[in-house]
């Protein structure tokens, strides 16, 4: 298996449906199932939502809640957002065509699965309370987000495979231009995989890297899928989760994001760059 790829510890593996858990006469809802991919959409699509609350944090106002469907009840976040400005004004920052959605949730997630990048939460789209929203699967199991593990100067009991994964998620930032990663959106579950969650504010325009300087090295696997995406192989993997100038311009930095490693290779040698 690859180091930057790891079966979700909720969305692969063994699949136990919902129907068996159901079948087998267990009366206590379950808060970590193990849910193959078709059935955590199942799950997420048609399941009984109740206590709505507040996620905390955030300003856009997100909620959190329960699902329920069958014998299984799991948490899930819930976010309406849905603003799009030519001109957006935050401070001394000045963005043109900004756009926080809760649309860029389901590309991500899509996108992510399509390049073979599993730490990205499942999101769907559901109308709920009358509002068209993304809800997405809660992340079990955490034991800190990344402001915490800074505070603590940690990298686990693997600095190797934590370091990976930071890397992968500077490419994937790079890839789907997030401008709102944060330490409180990163979030490291107890055996120390890192899950990237909220992207609201992600699937700009611009065609330039942001931080070029960070992407060191690259999963070979990661880097051929990368490499074999097209506009038809995006478009079918999300819909009309984005647009077709948001798609373009992954495209246009997925190539100046293989053009940089190739360049690095060629510089210090395929062994410094690519991870087999």
């Amino acid at each position: 298996m690859d180091l930057f790829r790891r079966a979700p510890i909720l969305a692969a593996g063994l699949a136990l449906s919902v129907a068996t858990l159901a079948s087998a006469g267990q009366d206590k809802a379950l808060t970590s199932p193990l849910l193959a991919p078709s059935e955590m959409e199942a799950f997420l699509l048609k399941g009984r939502i109740d206590d709505v609350r507040d996620a905390g944090g955030g300003v856009t106002g997100s909620r959190r809640a329960s699902i329920t469907y069958g014998a299984v009840t799991h948490d899930v976040h819930i976010q309406t957002v849905d603003i799009a400005k030519p001109v957006f004004q935050a401070g001394q920052h000045t963005e043109l065509n900004f756009k926080d959605t809760y649309r860029f949730n389901i590309a991500g997630y899509r996108l992510a699965r399509l390049v073979g990048i599993d730490t990205v939460p499942m999101s769907v789209e559901r109308n709920v309370g009358g509002k068209v929203a993304a809800v997405t699967w809660w992340v079990d199991d955490v034991q800190m987000d990344e402001k915490e593990r800074l505070k603590r100067k940690t990298m686990g009991p693997n600095p190797l495979r934590t370091s990976n994964q930071i890397q992968t998620m500077r490419i994937w930032d790079e890839l789907i231009q997030n401008r709102d990663r944060n330490q409180g959106n990163i979030l490291w579950t107890n055996d120390w995989t890192m899950w990237l969650i909220d992207h609201t504010r992600a699937f700009r325009l611009g065609k330039e890297l942001l931080k070029p300087n960070e992407i060191t090295r690259i999963d070979r696997g990661l880097f051929n899928r990368l490499k074999a995406l097209t506009e038809e192989s995006i478009e079918k993997a999300v819909g009309d989760a984005l647009t077709k100038d948001e798609r373009d311009a992954v495209l246009a930095r997925r190539d100046r994001i293989l053009k940089l490693l190739e360049e690095r290779a060629a510089r210090v040698g395929e062994v410094a760059v690519f991870v087999e």
